[in-house]
């Protein structure tokens, strides 16, 4: 098993977010030893859906948007669901966070809906993604080259199609956090 205990890995999700789209990747990266810390719009408590349709759990945020540092983490990982995604995407903070982290060169995985905010932050163009089939277009017209694959791996960007995709999406972000503090070690 990877020993992730030096990551540090920032989720963002608000109400309507994909249950198994923020809770088993959280879950591969706590048992991997990775610290996770979920930030969203408010630290009120915010409810995940099954299927886009039936109500899920809760969960209550570490912290809010406004409050997070990016430099204070290694990844980005971004649930879908199709609501969590379009509300976030109509956050300026939570748009500036992803851009950051791309500009940065950090990890930023994605899961179906989740490209949706990778399209807000025009980090897409020329690179190579998938994601659920309704965002394909908008991918598309950002510039992106889009693929129907399980996952996606875009030098730091990671993309998947949905949940059924989560143990390929877990593994290449587990990789690519590994490779990266690998490096980091060796820079050290």
């Amino acid at each position: 098993m990877a020993d992730l205990s030096d990551a540090r890995v920032l989720m963002l999700a608000t109400d309507g977010f994909e249950q198994d789209e923020l809770f088993k990747p959280r879950q591969a990266l706590l048992d991997a030893g990775a610290k996770v810390t979920l930030a969203s719009i408010r630290t009120d408590a915010i409810t995940g859906v099954i299927n886009d349709s039936d109500k899920g759990e809760s969960i209550t945020p570490d912290m809010t948007l406004d409050d997070v540092d990016t430099d204070d983490y290694d990844a980005l990982v971004l649930p879908g669901g199709v609501g969590n995604p379009d509300k976030m995407r109509l956050q300026e903070r939570a748009v500036e966070i992803v851009t950051e982290f791309m500009e940065d060169g950090k990890i930023v995985a994605a899961i179906c809906h989740a490209p949706w905010l990778l399209v807000e932050a025009d980090v897409v163009d020329g690179r190579r993604v998938t994601s659920w089939p309704s965002v394909r277009t908008d991918l598309e017209n950002a510039g992106a080259d889009v693929v129907d694959e399980q996952v996606v791996v875009d030098e730091n960007l990671i993309t998947s199609r949905k949940p059924d995709d989560i143990p390929a999406f877990n593994a290449a972000i587990i990789a690519a956090l590994e490779e990266e503090l690998a490096e980091e070690s060796e820079d050290a």
